[in-house]
């Protein structure tokens, strides 16, 4: 019994590290690996309620089309910060 835990274990650990790794060759991003474009989502309710750190991408330009990663829309909060120091007025 204990050797098929080990085994069973090895195998988990095996597909966890290979799903790491494929998610992190994954292009990042809405821009075209190949050309640089911003690409075309397409979407799929199924996909992307399972998987929603990935999306699949079109690009017009070249043709390329496959699954990228997700990134988060930082906003304009590193923007604002900027904006605000530089308006103080200096200190006597």
């Amino acid at each position: 019994m204990l050797v098929v835990l080990v085994l069973l274990v090895t195998v988990v650990m095996r597909v966890a590290i290979v799903t790491a790794v494929v998610y992190l060759l994954l292009p990042r991003g809405p821009l075209c690996p190949h050309c640089g474009i911003e690409m075309v989502p397409l979407r799929n309710r199924f996909l992307d309620r399972l998987l929603p750190a990935l999306q699949r991408r079109w690009c017009l330009e070249c043709g390329w089309d496959g699954v990228v990663r997700r990134v988060r829309a930082t906003g304009a909060r590193g923007s604002g910060l900027g904006t605000r120091n530089r308006l103080r007025a200096p200190s006597p």
